[in-house]
């Protein structure tokens, strides 16, 4: 199926192939460790997930689909097109996680339809991203998890270090970074306050791609996240926001 003009398609990058080599190597593996850690942590670990409906939006890179429905989390994962479904078609768990494709800022599902909805690598390439707010917490009844890249931090200085960025990484993208506050304020909108974040490193990604097989960037990662630095400056950021009773 061809995307339509008007649909924004990011994750049709973020479910490539040539996306998934990003992470092949040792400081790859690392991160998508960190992050799968990150987002269990912020919605509870087995037996607590057990037979909850999760939707991953924009989640084609089947970095977090596979470890939730590992968990026994019953995953749907949706992405703006049908290309976005080959990972996981081609992968071992076709058969366990469903995938469907449409416009993600309008979302082919009812009001609350899902306990819990996650969307990563997705809404800082998106165009409307209030509007994928709105689609996000439309349908979850209890929260919803992103990760965002924050301008409180050392990524203040990405504008100017992302053509350093780009020669060692060569297939990055151009991304927005937010301010908390105005993430919060259009979460808030939608009646979803934030109850939990995650702060996954503070050295560089472009660092950790150029010494990962070192190790020496992950000490230093690490000691940073046992003396503090991370929860304070830690880029980017996991966030749980829940729905406002009633």
């Amino acid at each position: 199926m061809e995307a339509s003009a008007a649909r924004e398609t990011p994750d049709i990058e973020t479910s490539s192939d040539n996306y998934a080599s990003r992470f092949a190597g040792p400081a790859g593996r690392y991160m998508l460790a960190v992050q799968e850690e990150g987002v269990l942590s912020l919605l509870g670990r087995a037996p607590s997930m057990l037979g909850r409906r999760v939707l991953d939006v924009g989640g084609g890179h089947m970095q977090l689909a596979a470890p939730l429905a590992e968990r026994g989390c019953e995953v749907t994962v949706f992405g703006s097109d049908e290309l976005c479904g080959a990972r996981l078609r081609a992968g071992p768990f076709a058969g366990q996680v469903r995938f469907a494709s449409g416009d993600l800022l309008a979302l082919p599902y009812p009001d609350q339809a899902f306990d819990a909805v996650v969307s990563v690598r997705l809404i800082s390439h998106m165009e409307d991203w209030p509007g994928l707010v709105a689609e996000l917490c439309r349908v979850a009844r209890q929260s919803v998890v992103i990760d965002y890249p924050t301008l409180a931090s050392l990524n203040a200085l990405s504008l100017v270090t992302f053509p350093l960025k780009r020669a060692i990484e060569k297939n990055t993208r151009t991304y927005r970074s937010f301010r908390p506050a105005e993430l919060e304020a259009e979460f808030a909108r939608r009646g979803f306050r934030p109850a939990e974040s995650v702060k996954q490193f503070v050295v560089p990604m472009a660092a950790h791609r150029l010494l990962g097989k070192t190790g020496i960037v992950r000490g230093v990662e690490s000691g940073l996240r046992a003396a503090g630095v991370t929860r304070m400056i830690g880029n980017p950021v996991l966030l749980r926001l829940d729905r406002v009773a009633a």
